[in-house]
Parts: structure tokens; C-alpha cells; sequence
């Protein structure tokens, strides 16, 4: 059989829509990210954006994963507008998103504030993380890292509850032979972004998964391409992050570029490729900056 193809990007940061900030956002935390947005000086294009979303197609990957960040300020209004976008990427099962700390930048952390996007999120109807989407012969497995937090601060938590879910879950998965992704924005090594922007309770998730283990990590919100690797008890996880899905050339952090993700069906010998799609700086197009093979635990 044809092995199954997950496309991975992450962090779009769909453009606000027109009066998505009132005069209440005027003195929270919303307002320093509407600060920092300007100062980005358009770094992401909606142009770009849809390149992306257009390759991806082209492509027709049997799934699509999103670790977060699809919106900037977290309004009701882009919650909706999210929403909308995602309902353009395909039908609805086909798409996996996992929040990220734009998506919660203020408020109360709790799973339910993602309702909207809950067709997105998981295929049944509770709302605590971890879900779990079976494909094939592939469980991705959705964490959420998004909460609220204080001003300058882009941290991650996954909590107590997420993650004693997560352990219980990961053993069983591979007890049924299935490919274990697990996704989730914030980065699980260490050193891949600053301290304000790590995620709290990587060490405690790393724990689990030298425990238990899994056969890929997918993460966002470094705005920079990553490969690295965690021990677990047969051996390394792959850990792959991907620039900003709308990131144009010329800014800070690398244009947008996606992964391609080949995971084959034999247990025995699990042959995993990635190709990497990226925004040339010649023809203005997606295209095949690279290709190479995962050695899975």
C-alpha cells in the first residue's frame, strides 16, 4: 500500500480581521501583541499564505497538521475567521489543529474556549486534550499547549491532567501497531526557543515520552525549520518543526515552507521520508528545497 502523507505547517497567523481589537483590548495584553504585530512590518503575507494552501492541495496529502497559531490576538472575531479558513482546507477530518499561545492570549485556560474549532480538533465530542485521530495505520495525537499568560511572556503548559491522559494513552497506541505523532506549538527540546517562549512542563512530557515513546513530535512557534530528537525506550523520536506558514522573504525568521511527511504501513521496516516544501526567492512559487529519510524509534 501507498504509504500515508501528512502535511505539516504551523504558525499562519491569519490576518485580523477589520475591527477585531476594540477599546477593552486597549489595556490588556492584546495590545502589546497589536504593537508588536505593526512592528513585524507585514513579515506575514496572506499571499504567501495561500501559495502554501495551494501547493498543499496540488499535492493532496491524506492529512494536514496545524500546531497553532492561527490567529494573532485570539478575538472572537479571528476565532471565526480561523474557522472559515480552515473550512476551505478540505473536508472536515482531513484537517488537525493544535492550538497555539496566540490562540489563548488571554482569557481562561480551558479546552472549551476552542469549541469553534472543535471539528478540527477531534473526531468525538470531549473537549480535554489529548485527542486522538486514528488514519490509517497513523494515531495523531493532538496535545494543546496554548494558555493564557502574563505580558511578555509566550510560554506553554500542558498540565497535570493532559498529561497523565497522554501516558496512558501512548502504550496502548503502540500495543495496536500504529504510527505515533504526536503535535502540539511549543517546541519539547530544550533551547529551541528563549525561556520566555518554552514550554513549562517540557521536562515532565519529555519524561513521558522516554517512558513510552513515539515515532514523531510535531511542533511550531520557533518561526524557524528544526529537526532534533528525544530518547525513548527503543530508541530516538524525531522532532520536526516548520518556519511560519505565511512568512514572507526578507524578514526576520525563514520564508514559509512546509513538510511533506511519508510514513510507510510495515511495522517491521517503517520507512518515513520528509520533504520540504519551501517559497523560492526566484520564482515566487513552493517548491522542493529537499528530501530525506526519518529513522524512527
Amino acid at each position: 500500500m501507498p504509504p500515508f502523507r501528512l502535511a505539516h505547517i504551523s504558525d499562519p497567523h491569519l490576518p485580523p480581521p477589520a475591527g477585531s481589537l476594540g477599546l477593552r483590548d486597549l489595556v490588556s495584553k492584546r495590545a502589546l501583541s497589536a504593537i508588536a504585530w505593526r512592528r513585524k512590518g507585514g513579515q506575514h503575507d496572506k499571499a504567501v499564505l495561500d501559495a502554501l494552501v495551494a501547493d498543499i492541495g496540488a499535492r493532496a496529502p491524506d492529512h494536514i497538521a496545524i500546531t497553532g497559531d492561527l490567529t494573532n490576538f485570539s478575538t472572537a472575531q479571528e476565532v471565526a475567521a480561523a474557522q472559515a479558513w480552515l473550512g476551505g482546507l478540505g473536508p472536515l477530518g482531513h484537517v488537525t489543529v493544535s492550538p497555539g499561545n496566540h490562540d489563548a492570549l488571554v482569557g481562561r485556560a480551558e479546552a472549551r474556549r476552542f469549541a469553534p474549532w472543535g471539528p478540527w480538533l477531534t473526531d468525538g465530542e470531549d473537549s480535554a486534550f489529548p485527542h486522538v485521530r486514528v488514519r490509517g495505520h497513523v494515531a495523531i495525537i493532538n496535545l494543546c499547549s496554548a494558555v493564557p499568560t502574563a505580558p511578555w511572556l509566550a510560554t506553554g503548559r500542558l498540565g497535570e491532567g493532559q498529561l497523565a491522559r497522554l501516558a496512558s494513552l501512548l502504550p496502548d497506541l503502540a500495543a495496536s501497531g500504529l504510527f505515533r505523532v504526536v503535535m502540539l506549538h511549543h517546541p519539547p527540546i530544550p533551547g529551541v526557543v528563549s525561556a520566555r517562549k518554552a514550554l513549562e512542563d517540557g521536562e515532565a512530557l519529555r519524561k513521558i515520552l522516554a517512558a513510552h515513546g513515539a515515532d514523531l513530535v510535531l511542533h511550531g512557534h520557533a518561526h524557524e525549520a528544526a529537526l532534533g530528537a528525544l530518547p525513548g525506550p527503543t530508541g530516538l523520536a524525531p522532532v520536526l518543526g516548520v518556519p511560519s506558514a505565511s512568512a514572507r522573504h526578507g524578514g526576520r525568521h525563514p520564508p514559509a515552507r512546509w513538510h511533506e511527511i511519508e510514513i510507510g504501513e510495515d511495522p517491521e521496516d517503517r520507512q518515513v521520508w520528509v520533504t520540504v516544501r519551501g517559497l523560492s526567492a526566484l520564482t515566487g512559487a513552493f517548491e522542493a528545497l529537499g528530501r530525506y529519510r526519518l529513522t524512527a524509534a
